[in-house]
């Protein structure tokens, strides 16, 4: 396998990871005393990091090396999960009217067009 085939990897397995454990890569960074140039270049698959960094985010995130470094044939890789706040919003979006679902969907729209400015909600 080559490096460019292990990094996509890697990128692949570290953003659903991250994504799972509602982790930015600045929140990484930070809490790892990393700089973020490097954990961007990871998840963008243009750098593997060294074994103590695997071993590193494997502690942060609880998890096995094999979670990040090996390909997931089984389809495990597309998994994701849902949080409390986004099962809450699709629980209340089926409960709705038509019109409250039509208020609800344009909220989200606007929302998109906005895009990383947005501030974040808890």
């Amino acid at each position: 396998m080559t490096s460019t085939e292990y990094g996509k990897i890697l990128s692949k397995n570290l953003k659903r990871i991250a994504y799972e454990n509602q982790k930015t890569q600045a929140d990484i960074a930070r809490d790892l005393g990393l700089k973020q140039v490097t954990v961007s270049s990871w998840m963008n698959g243009t750098r593997v990091p060294r074994m103590d960094k695997i071993d590193l985010l494997c502690h942060y995130f609880n998890c096995k090396r094999s979670d990040l470094m090996e390909e997931h044939p089984d389809g495990s890789e597309v998994d994701f999960v849902v949080s409390d706040q986004e099962r809450n919003f699709i629980i209340e979006f089926r409960k709705a009217d038509d019109l409250t679902k039509q208020m609800m969907l344009r909220l989200l729209k606007i929302e998109d067009a906005i895009g990383k400015n947005s501030p974040k909600i808890k």
